[in-house]
């Protein structure tokens, strides 16, 4: 890779609640030593009931959430339901083994309740109740291990992400910048506002963006 090259560095994660899950990321992009910028979206809504983290090269992540948004609708479109959580997953874990510098999340909520999958450059795609992708990934795994417990509140998994995303960008430099949370369940998908996660992230102690 070279320094031209644009990269999210990242750490995302994805937790899953009593009614859905949590999306997030923070929003620095590098490109080699160099923080080129401060605001990149890593955390997309695929459809109304699934979403997906980007973590990797950013051209080929910005093509991937075209794809898929379009497979999705085109989906819902010939059969009339919405795609699986877990479909969407295998499908981008096929598209990906073509050559996608990327790791990802894929998560959401269908008619078995939520999901999250991770999904590595080879198309290995696995679902857990708690994961994190990226360059920041071992410090907030550290977080997610100690705190996860299953049929967490959407309030808690909230708390829990910010607490993740917070240990990552104090210890790894291609994270950073800020913070952004998406909540998906029955009701479909919920983008948290920044003044609402900067009051959040005080409540726990934290400084916030950086």
């Amino acid at each position: 890779m070279t320094v031209e090259t644009l990269n999210t560095g990242t750490t995302t994660v994805g937790i899953k609640t009593k009614d859905g899950v949590i999306l997030a990321s923070e929003r620095r992009a590098t490109m080699g030593n160099i923080i080129a910028h401060t605001h990149v979206q890593k955390v997309f809504a695929i459809s109304d009931n699934i979403g997906m983290t980007i973590a990797g090269l950013v051209g080929d992540a910005q093509l991937m959430v075209r794809f898929l948004q379009s497979e999705v609708a085109l989906y819902s479109m010939k059969r009339g339901a919405p795609m699986s959580v877990g479909a969407a997953a295998t499908l981008v874990a096929n598209v990906i083994r073509q050559g996608f510098y990327l790791g990802l999340i894929v998560g959401g909520h269908d008619s078995k309740g939520g999901h999250i999958f991770s999904i590595d450059g080879a198309g290995g795609c696995i679902e857990d109740n708690y994961v994190s992708v990226g360059s920041g990934s071992l410090f907030a795994l550290g977080v997610l291990e100690g705190k996860y417990s299953e049929g967490m509140t959407e309030d808690e998994g909230v708390d829990l992400a910010i607490s993740a995303l917070n240990s990552a960008i104090r210890r790894d430099s291609a994270s950073g910048d800020g913070m952004l949370i998406s909540i998906i369940n029955k009701k479909g998908t919920k983008e948290m506002p920044e003044e609402t996660i900067r009051a959040r992230a005080a409540e726990l102690g934290f400084r916030y963006p950086n």
